[in-house]
């Protein structure tokens, strides 16, 4: 069957754009230059998307992508930013306020919210957790990070370019990581939880 525009009056569709058989378009969606949209692709309301490729069976919501790759089956929104060079493999999910830029994700990887992944290498089924920023410059020049396959990477940690997270390694959330990690490695690095008695006391007496 042919693909379905559900609400043509609220649709760009440019001239160079591409669809597949099958896929389904919402309300207010925008496609330009050399998008290709897949066979049973979705996408549903609100996108924005400019010379970029959308797989068979993927679904983007509410998101912007520019010069992007969104693989097969991959699962992409509300509200993520892929910019030019973001390719995100087959079964992924990109979800919300995450950002790509010039960087490959993995088959079966997960970025799902609130994080900034530019100029690296994530390997196949990884974890990315809310709010990991992949630090890219340094102000002068800015540098790759890799992951290997199947990292865990926690909530607010920080991956200091130039460095390389070995296959299977664990960064605890909260983790600052300056240095390439081996792999199947369990890397923490923040303070420990202190409790001041006396401190309390004071906060205490001046209520």
């Amino acid at each position: 069957m042919a693909y379905r525009v559900l609400s043509p009056e609220t649709v760009t569709i440019g001239e160079g754009v591409e669809i597949g058989e099958g896929a389904i378009i919402f309300p207010n969606n925008h496609l330009f230059g050399s998008t290709k949209i897949g066979a049973g692709a979705v996408l549903y309301p609100n996108n924005i998307l400019e010379d970029t490729t959308v797989g068979d069976g993927a679904s983007v919501t509410a998101s912007v992508a520019r010069g992007a790759v969104i693989g097969r089956g991959t699962e992409v929104g509300p509200f993520a930013n892929l910019r030019l060079g973001a390719n995100v493999g087959t079964g992924c999910r990109v979800g919300d306020f995450v950002e790509i830029k010039n960087a490959v994700i993995g088959a079966g990887s997960k970025v799902s919210h609130l994080a900034y992944v530019g100029d690296a290498e994530v390997g196949k089924n990884c974890n990315i957790g809310c709010g990991v920023v992949f630090c890219n410059y340094n102000g002068t020049r800015k540098a790759r990070t890799v992951v290997e396959d199947g990292c865990f990477i926690g909530s607010n940690a920080n991956l200091v370019a130039p460095v390389r997270i070995g296959a299977g390694s664990y960064i605890a959330a909260g983790t600052t990581v300056t240095r390439d990690v081996p792999p199947h490695s369990f890397i923490i690095g923040r303070m420990r939880q202190e409790s001041s008695e006396r401190l309390k006391e004071k906060y205490l007496q001046s209520d």
